[in-house]
C-alpha cells in the first residue's frame, strides 16, 4: 500500500501505502540485531486457546498499535474510548499510534524486547511477513470459538487473512479505488452520472473535453499509478503472481494491454504528460480534472470541498472485460508478545472481536467494514462508500507472499512510473520490471524460508 489506508490529508495517506510496501524492504534490516527470520526464537504460533466469551481473567493492559494518524484517527479513538469506558477495571488498552512507514519496521525488535504492542493493526499486505517472523500468533482458536466464518465477512477479505494454512488476521475493514467525478463537468457533456464501462468513459473523456475542460482525466505515474495498473490488469484477465509467489504474472499480454490503455490518456491528451506527485488529486479538488481515480479514504477529505467541488463517486469504470479493483483491508492481529502471558492471549482475543464487531464508527472515517452485519445496519448503509461493496466478488487483494511489498515497490511500481513518463513502451517497462520481481521474489523465498 505507496501501498494499501487514511487521512484527511492525500500525502499522509501516500504515506501510508508507500509504507506498507516500503516496510518489507526496511524490515529485514531493521531487525538484523533480531531474531533470524524463520526461526522459532523471538516469537511462537503457540499460545493459550481463546476459551470464548467476556474476559473473566484478573486485570490486563494491551498495548495497542496502529498507524492511524491521520482523519481516521478520531473514529479509532472514539471506539477504543468506548471499549475502555464498557470494560473498565478489567481490560485497559493502551493505544500508540505512529506513522505507518515507522511502525511496520518497529514492530518485530519490540515485540521480541517485550516492549511492543500485545495487539496490533497492519495491513493484508503484511500479514504473511510478519507470520513468517513468527511475530505474529494464528488466530484460528478465536473464529472457532466464536463461530466466525468466510460467510461472516465479504469473502476475499477473510481469505487474505490465512498464511501457511493458518488464521492470522481478523478483519476491520475494506478500502478500495473508487471514480471520483465532477458532476457540473459531466453535465457539460450531457450526462447526469459517470459512465460504467470502457465505450462510455472514453467518450465522456472525449465529450468534457470538446466541452472546454483541457484534461479531464489526469494520468499519475507515481501513487496511485500501480493500483490504477492492478485494477486493469485484472480487469483485463490477467494476475499478478503464480500460486507459490515465485513468479511475476503481470508481464503478460493483460499487462501490457492495461499499462497501454493508461499510457494512452496522455496520447490522446486527456491527460497532461509528467503528472507530479498528487497534482491529479489537488486538480482535482480546484475543479480542472473531471475524474480521478483515487481511494475510498479520500471521502472525508473531499466532503470538505463539497460547496466548491460538486463530486461524486462511483465505482471504477469496467475497462477490461472482468469487473474488479485493487483492494486493501486493516486488519487486527495478536503478537507473539502478548503470546508470554496467559490472560493477555486472553483479553486481546476478546478484544479483537469486539473493535471487529463494533466497527460502525469505524465506517464513519471512510472504510467499508468487513463484516457483513456491521455493513447491513442503516447508518452505515447510508454511507457511499458501502454502495461499492455491492457485489463484493470484484474486490482483489494481494496474494499473502513474505516480503511482496519490496517486490511492489522496486518492481511494479517502477514498471508503471517509467512507461507512463514515456521512459520505455509497457511492454519493454513490464518485461524490465518482472526480471527485477522475479530476483526479489527468490531471494524472499530463501529469507523467509521456514
Amino acid at each position: 500500500m505507496r501501498t494499501t489506508a487514511i487521512p484527511t490529508s492525500p500525502l499522509s495517506r501516500r504515506t501510508l501505502l508507500g509504507a506498507s510496501a516500503a516496510a518489507a524492504a526496511g524490515l529485514l534490516t531493521a531487525c538484523s540485531g533480531g531474531t533470524k527470520i524463520g526461526s522459532d526464537e523471538g516469537g511462537s504460533d503457540s499460545a493459550p486457546t481463546f476459551s470464548g466469551g467476556e474476559y473473566k481473567g484478573p486485570k490486563v493492559t494491551l498495548e495497542y498499535w496502529n498507524g492511524f494518524t491521520g482523519g481516521d484517527g478520531p473514529h479509532m479513538q472514539a471506539m477504543l474510548r468506548d471499549f475502555n469506558k464498557r470494560y473498565k477495571g478489567r481490560i485497559e488498552v493502551k493505544n500508540t499510534t505512529r506513522q505507518w512507514a515507522d511502525l511496520y519496521p518497529a514492530l518485530p525488535t519490540a515485540i521480541a524486547a517485550g516492549k511492543g504492542p500485545d495487539v496490533a493493526v497492519i495491513h493484508n499486505d503484511q500479514i504473511a511477513t510478519f507470520a513468517a517472523r513468527r511475530t505474529l500468533i494464528p488466530l484460528d482458536d478465536v473464529v472457532e470459538a466464536l463461530e466466525l466464518t468466510e460467510s461472516d465477512f465479504i469473502p476475499a477479505v477473510w481469505q487474505a487473512g490465512v498464511y501457511d494454512g493458518k488464521r492470522y488476521s481478523v478483519p476491520l475493514d475494506v478500502h478500495c479505488l473508487a471514480d471520483y467525478w465532477n458532476a457540473k463537468h459531466l453535465k457539460k457533456a450531457g450526462l447526469d452520472e459517470a459512465p460504467a464501462d470502457r465505450k462510455g468513459f472514453e467518450s465522456a473523456l472525449g465529450a468534457i473535453k470538446d466541452a472546454g475542460v483541457a484534461h479531464p482525466f489526469w494520468m499519475p505515474n507515481k501513487w496511485p499509478a500501480h493500483l490504477m495498473f492492478m485494477t486493469l490488469l485484472w480487469q483485463f484477465g490477467g494476475d499478478l503472481y503464480n500460486t507459490e509467489g515465485t513468479k511475476a504474472l503481470w508481464g503478460s499480454d493483460s499487462g501490457e494491454e492495461a499499462l497501454a490503455w493508461m499510457v494512452e490518456q496522455i496520447r490522446k491528451g486527456h491527460s497532461p504528460a509528467q503528472v507530479a506527485q498528487d497534482a491529479q488529486y489537488n486538480a482535482f479538488k480546484n475543479n480542472k480534472v473531471s475524474f480521478t481515480w483515487d481511494g475510498i479514504w479520500q471521502i472525508n477529505d473531499l466532503k470538505e470541498t463539497a460547496k466548491s467541488v460538486p463530486w461524486q463517486m462511483s465505482k471504477v469504470p469496467v475497462i477490461g472485460g472482468t469487473d474488479a479493483v485493487w483492494t486493501a483491508s486493516h486488519n487486527f492481529v495478536l503478537t507473539s508478545q502478548a503470546g508470554r502471558d496467559k490472560n493477555k492471549v486472553q483479553a486481546a482475543k476478546f478484544f479483537i472481536d469486539e473493535m471487529s464487531a463494533a466497527s460502525t464508527e469505524w465506517a464513519k472515517a471512510g472504510m467499508i467494514p468487513a463484516r457483513n452485519s456491521v455493513r447491513a445496519q442503516a447508518e452505515v448503509t447510508k454511507l457511499p462508500q458501502t454502495a461499492l461493496a455491492k457485489d463484493v466478488d470484484v474486490f482483489r487483494f494481494l496474494p499473502a507472499v513474505p516480503g511482496l511489498g519490496d517486490v511492489q515497490t522496486k518492481a511494479l511500481e517502477l514498471a508503471v512510473q517509467e512507461a507512463v513518463l514515456g521512459k520505455k513502451s509497457p511492454a519493454k517497462a513490464l518485461a524490465d520490471g518482472v526480471r527485477t520481481a522475479d530476483k526479489v521474489l527468490a531471494e524472499n523465498k530463501q529469507k523467509y524460508a521456514k
